[in-house]
């Protein structure tokens, strides 16, 4: 099993909007740029400002992050604990850079241990909706990507599940389930409820 993190597992894509959209109108970008950047690495997302910002703009959201709760979203420890018992194997793949995952685990230890790999945006050449870190995921918990199941809820991660090859759950948190069921083997709303008996088979 693969998981994407935020708007997935933890309910925190609507505070990257409040964050990006603020940088995003700061530098006279795209009115649609905190959306369009979900899914992609930090280093990709710097690139739309100017190169002297970008420290500055890297420790306002670390600054950001070290004060965001990160709630695990209803169904997530209970789907984990399943795939526990069962021996299934699991990832989380995240465009999130290390420090950002070290401030999740502060305040949500609890899933440092529900995993068993952790694929960041460090990690990976090209991010979603490049395949990349879907397949390197796979390798880690060593699992033909055919044989994996993805669970996304952004339009690039959705793109990137679907083009490794994996079958992909998609989640209509971040996105309605219109938009997000074009891509998607199953969409659900939330985590919630969520267990093995309800998967696709392969």
């Amino acid at each position: 099993m693969l998981f994407d993190l935020d708007g997935v597992l933890v309910d925190s894509e609507g505070e990257y909007s409040k964050f990006w959209g603020g940088m995003g109108e700061r530098y006279s970008l795209a009115p649609t740029f905190a959306s369009d950047i979900k899914g992609t690495t930090i280093g990709e997302i710097l690139q739309n400002f100017p190169p002297a910002d970008h420290e500055g703009i890297l420790n306002a959201l670390h600054e950001f992050e070290s004060n965001m709760e990160y709630p695990v979203y209803p169904g997530v420890i209970d789907f984990l604990n399943e795939l526990k018992t069962a021996g299934i194997p699991s990832a989380i793949v995240t465009s999130s850079d290390n420090v950002k995952m070290e401030m999740l685990f502060s305040r949500r230890p609890e899933l440092r241990g529900m995993v068993d790999y952790i694929v960041t945006g460090s990690m990976v050449k090209h991010s979603k909706p490049d395949p990349d870190g879907y397949l390197k995921g796979a390798e880690l918990i060593n699992v033909p990507i055919a044989d994996c199941y993805v669970f996304e809820d952004s339009m690039q991660g959705l793109e990137a599940g679907r083009a490794s090859g994996a079958t992909v759950i998609g989640i209509a948190t971040t996105n309605s389930r219109e938009k997000v069921s074009p891509i998607a083997d199953l969409t659900v709303d939330s985590m919630e409820g969520m267990a093995l008996s309800r998967l696709p088979r392969k």
